[in-house]
């Protein structure tokens, strides 16, 4: 063969292959979630859009489906495991069936505040707890926080003799079963969408939430009481599957990166702004009493509360544990 033959066969390998690349189709990411477009997470999962498609245009899209269009929180991990979807964003309470150690962030009392729970998140063990379901095909790429969580209920609850015998919904949980079951309350598993319906009938006596949503649920019309305790976290996970994150080229998973760091960013400043919005509206409306509870009553909750750490330390991994309680003082 001679070397212009050569070259114009060389030429034309080259030109198909670029034309392969010019018309290849664009990565597809499907996120999915179960709370409306209006919320924080609803909002963070907007911008990341917006960021990786102005970023990565015509290489990257992403198509949000919110509300559970797609999946419920209970059933995502599986479909994206199965390729049906490519990120989500459960609250950290869903992976127990991928790893136990995610419970830490349902131990009662464990984090002082949201800055505490920031620190910890940001820091070794927080990092750590992200790759903790690697082994299961799940990779988890950030914290979403919600809020900390309040006490509300049709009686006051001011101590913990206040909850005796009273009925709470909890999610699906062991470690909130033990929170409550420590104060002699009977908790009861079931889904966020039956909540107000259940606090309507008094079929329930009470339940805990963050203050969005307590207001955004309209739960604060069916309670008498909200108690300000502070008691619990209750945040979520951004994670994708380990085989959709390993097949991404480097580079555009570094952008895919990036633009959900900052999107996070985005959407834990509105959850921030929105929870003391929201506590305000729900005072505004005067249809709850919010309680305020005393140094002295507030310790008695945690004194009561705090044997639950204990029984969950072997499962959750006492090192954890301590990390936690180091993040509640500042450096």
């Amino acid at each position: 063969m001679s070397l212009n033959k050569k070259l114009i066969g060389l030429a034309t390998g080259i030109m198909c292959s670029l034309t392969f690349v010019v018309n290849a189709e664009p990565i597809e990411i499907k996120f999915s979630h179960v709370v409306a477009e209006n919320t924080p997470k609803g909002q963070m999962a907007l911008k990341f859009k917006e960021l990786v498609e102005n970023n990565l245009s015509g290489k990257v899209t992403v198509k949000v489906f919110p509300s559970s269009q797609l999946f419920g929180d209970n059933k995502v991990l599986e479909a994206m495991q199965l390729g049906d979807v490519q990120m989500a964003a459960p609250a950290l309470s869903k992976f127990k069936k991928y790893t136990k150690k995610l419970q830490i962030f349902d131990l009662p009392f464990l984090f002082t505040d949201m800055d505490s729970v920031e620190r910890f998140q940001k820091g070794e063990v927080g990092i750590k707890l992200l790759r903790s379901m690697e082994r299961k095909g799940l990779v988890g790429l950030g914290y979403l926080h919600n809020g900390m969580k309040q006490l509300s209920a049709s009686s006051p609850l001011k101590v913990p003799s206040d909850a005796k015998g009273k009925k709470f919904r909890i999610m699906s949980s062991d470690v909130l079963a033990a929170q409550f079951m420590a104060v002699d309350a009977m908790p009861v598993k079931k889904p966020f969408s039956e909540v107000f319906t259940l606090l309507q009938t008094k079929a329930i006596d009470g339940q805990e939430n963050t203050w969005s949503n307590i207001y955004s649920k309209k739960f604060f019309e069916v309670q008498d009481y909200i108690t300000e305790s502070n008691h619990g976290v209750l945040d979520y996970m951004v994670v994708t599957s380990k085989e959709f994150w390993d097949s991404l080229p480097s580079d555009i998973r570094g952008e895919v990166s990036e633009a959900l760091a900052q999107a996070i960013v985005y959407g834990n400043d509105i959850a921030a702004k929105k929870a003391q919005q929201d506590k305000q509206k729900i005072i505004d409306s005067k249809r709850s009493i919010i309680i305020n509870i005393t140094a002295e009553q507030r310790q008695l909750w945690v004194n009561a509360m705090k044997p639950v750490w204990k029984k969950f330390e072997k499962k959750i991994g006492k090192d954890y544990i301590d990390a936690a309680i180091a993040a509640n003082t500042v450096n």
